[in-house]
């Protein structure tokens, strides 16, 4: 079954562009990355998915229901953390679990515990006095306590440190791993690479690409480090110079025999060909959209 299904989705507010076009599919147990700059149209697609907003055109369905028309049903199966939560005023972090659950109809008491023991949150504190972090946390167990079939997360990782991000990741594998499905909105492809299998990218509204993180690595450049030059080789295929002193980076689309040939006529101290970085990658993704149009 397909937990997130969406036909030519569109939304625009007036004659502002939200998202234009979207056809996304996303398996059911899928750990599913969605990339893009700020602005891009993540959010707008969430809301959407959620029914929080109305498409423009298009249609969605959450596994197998409309967003429209079966919302409600659909809301029940889904754990969502938005970029920034706002919470009431006045109450101290666990009164607000309770309501999260309460809300619910759900007793989240064992599940909210245990996940403020591993995400170190203090339940007796008052939710103005948190820091970004810790608010943050408090968004993350809302979400995750009652235990859905369906988890949207949309750039849920801000504001949490390194430590705090590895133990989320690590508790989001384990609901992975019983089942649920996965839907991680971030700008931060190192960690999309890292935890997801399948991802899409998005820019300016539309979808570039959707396929599995292994075949989104298979972009058929090398990311190239040089020592002892000031300047790469003239050779076609070089983009992304990084020159600094006697060192040059920069990533090579073409034939490998060619650059070798161009390097042994260089007086090079050190080379290095390794795969590129997640941000390489992400910009031939960029790049190829602005050249397709």
């Amino acid at each position: 079954m397909k937990a997130i299904q969406t036909e030519h989705l569109t939304k625009f507010y007036g004659k502002t562009r939200g998202i234009e076009d979207v056809s996304l599919s996303v398996d059911e147990g899928d750990f599913f990355g969605f990339i893009g700059p700020n602005g891009a149209g993540k959010s707008t697609l969430i809301r959407t998915l959620l029914g929080l907003i109305s498409p423009t055109d298009g249609r969605a369905e959450i596994f197998g229901r409309d967003i429209i028309k079966n919302k409600i049903e659909n809301l029940n199966d889904i754990g969502y953390l938005p970029s920034e939560a706002a919470f009431y005023s006045g109450m101290r972090v666990g009164e607000l679990l309770k309501l999260s659950a309460d809300l619910r109809k759900r007793d989240c008491t064992e599940q909210a515990r245990e996940l403020c023991e591993r995400l170190e949150l203090d339940t007796t504190r008052k939710i103005d006095e948190l820091s970004l972090g810790n608010r943050k946390k408090v968004g993350i167990v809302a979400a995750l306590q009652h235990e859905p079939r369906l988890y949207i997360l949309d750039e849920p990782t801000s504001g949490l440190d390194p430590l705090m991000q590895k133990e989320f990741f690590t508790i989001l594998q384990e609901r992975n791993e019983q089942g649920a499905t996965i839907f991680l909105s971030s700008h931060v492809l190192s960690e999309v690479m890292r935890y997801c299998n399948r991802a899409a990218i998005i820019r300016e509204g539309g979808l570039i690409v959707s396929d599995t993180i292994q075949n989104l690595k298979q972009i058929g450049a090398k990311r190239v480090a040089l020592r002892g030059v000031s300047m790469p080789p003239f050779i076609a295929g070089i983009k992304h110079v990084r020159a600094k002193g006697k060192t040059v980076q920069f990533t090579y689309n073409g034939r490998s025999d060619a650059l070798i040939r161009a390097l042994a006529d260089l007086p090079l101290e050190d080379v290095s060909i390794t795969d590129p970085d997640p941000e390489e990658i992400l910009m031939h993704y960029y790049e190829s959209k602005k050249e397709g149009n």
